[in-house]
Order: C-alpha cells, then structure tokens, then sequence
C-alpha cells in the first residue's frame, strides 16, 4: 500500500475524531489507529525495497553501458589491426573508436545523473512524508500524555490515590 495513501488515511482518521470541548485534543478510535499504524510498518519497507530497485536497476544500466563502450572498442581495435597498411583508415579509426568511447561515457554519466536524481528525489519525498507522519504521532501521543493526568483540584488528597 502507498505510504502517502495511508497518511491520507490517517489525516482522515484525524479528522472524524471527536474533540474534546474546550481543549485541542480529540478522541480517536484506538483499533482504527493501530491498523493504519501497523499498515505504515508494511508500507515503508516498501518504499525502501522500491528505491533499492532503483539503484540497482541504475548499477544493470552503468554495466550494460560500459560492456557496450567495451565491446566498441574492442571492435574498433580489430578493425584497426587489419587495415594497418592505410594511416587514414587508423587515424580515422581511432578517432571514431575515441568518439564512441566518449559518447558511452557521457551515456553512462547521464544515466548515472538521472538514475541518482530519480533516487534522491524519491527518498527525499519519503524522508518528508515519514517526518510529518512522525511529528503527527509525536503530537498525538504529548496531547495524549498531556490530557491523561488531569489534576483534582478541589480534593489533592484524591489525586495521590488514583494513581
């Protein structure tokens, strides 16, 4: 399930929950709660597994791409060797095998760029969702703490039995 889906689901949660008059906190269904919680717990390894997909799908294309320059140069070479008594063939091939050398690097280069561009966003955007969803829960939980000890002012001798 999408980590953005469950904290839509979540929000949501938040607004249906009943507030508590004169205070800022609201009462939230406790199982609703700790299904979307657990269901985050699932979701985020997956977020993760899905960026790690990313790099190495990233690495197979780096791989791919050198074997490719490499296999070029090797051809050029065997392409060179056998018209060795023509300078203007060599030169021309060498030439031509260097210009393939190049383009392969800046393939390889940009598809390195984009790859990590695409990676650096991705967890970029996962780093923000978590660290909302965290400041969410962190603030349920203070106004939970907060409101679950309420003092007895009329009688402070109650207050040391309820405890």
């Amino acid at each position: 399930m999408d980590i953005l889906h469950l904290v839509d689901r979540l929000e949501e949660l938040f607004n249906e929950s009943r507030p508590i008059w004169l205070t800022h906190s609201v009462v939230v269904d406790e199982d609703r709660m700790l299904d979307l919680i657990d269901q985050m717990r699932v979701a985020i390894p997956e977020e993760i597994k899905k960026a790690q997909q990313i790099v190495t799908q990233r690495d197979r294309i780096l791989a791919q791409a050198k074997e490719e320059a490499n296999r070029t140069i090797a051809l050029a070479r065997e392409k060179a060797e056998k018209q060795l008594e023509d300078n203007e063939i060599i030169e021309a091939a060498k030439e031509r095998a260097d210009e393939i050398v190049e383009q392969a690097q800046r393939d390889a280069a940009a598809s390195q760029n984009e790859a990590d561009h695409y990676i650096l966003e991705t967890l970029t955007g996962l780093e923000l969702h978590l660290d909302r969803l965290l400041t969410q829960v962190r603030n349920g939980v203070k106004t939970l703490q907060k409101d679950a000890y309420i003092p007895n002012r009329e009688n402070p001798a109650a207050d040391s039995f309820e405890s």
